[in-house]
């Protein structure tokens, strides 16, 4: 019975995580072009999962959904995923990929928008906790540090 359980839980950890790669690996271009925004909000979409690390992940998507819609629900839709990722980095402060997420999306928003309030902190927050990381995380804070607009060169380079 015991081995059944395990074998299940392992299963199931499998497939979260490579949904979590699918996440990951699509997010990090989408902001490349309007086709790569639209397939990370499609992967997005589809996905269903209690982790709050894909929930932030669905956020996102409602922010940049605002990119590549029509004028009119723009500023709902990223009303929305402001809103909830808010929501999700409130009921679990100390998660690093949510605070990853925030940060770029910040980044990334037009200053207009007036989302930008945290950049500072979750700068703060991701580097200081960056050693504590598996090595798939610490290897896509590596990768959002080299194309970061709020990291300087020194604070990319303490990243190892």
């Amino acid at each position: 019975m015991k081995l059944m359980l395990s074998l299940l839980a392992a299963f199931v950890m499998f497939f979260q995580s490579s949904d979590l790669e699918a996440l990951r690996d699509s997010y990090a271009v989408a902001n490349q072009s309007k086709e790569n925004a639209k397939n990370f909000i499609e992967i997005a979409d589809k996905k269903t999962s209690s982790d709050p690390v894909i929930s932030g992940y669905k956020a996102a998507a409602k922010v940049l959904e605002a990119k590549v819609s029509t004028e009119g629900k723009r500023k709902s839709l990223v009303k929305t995923g402001a809103t909830s990722l808010e929501s999700l980095i409130k009921s679990n402060p100390n998660n690093t990929e949510l605070r990853l997420i925030r940060l770029s999306v910040q980044e990334n928003v037009p200053k207009i928008v007036g989302y930008h309030k945290n950049l500072k902190e979750d700068k703060e927050f991701v580097l200081s906790n960056y050693s504590k990381q598996n090595a798939a995380l610490k290897s896509y804070i590596k990768k959002f540090a080299a194309q970061s607009k709020t990291m300087t060169a020194a604070e990319k380079a303490t990243l190892k």
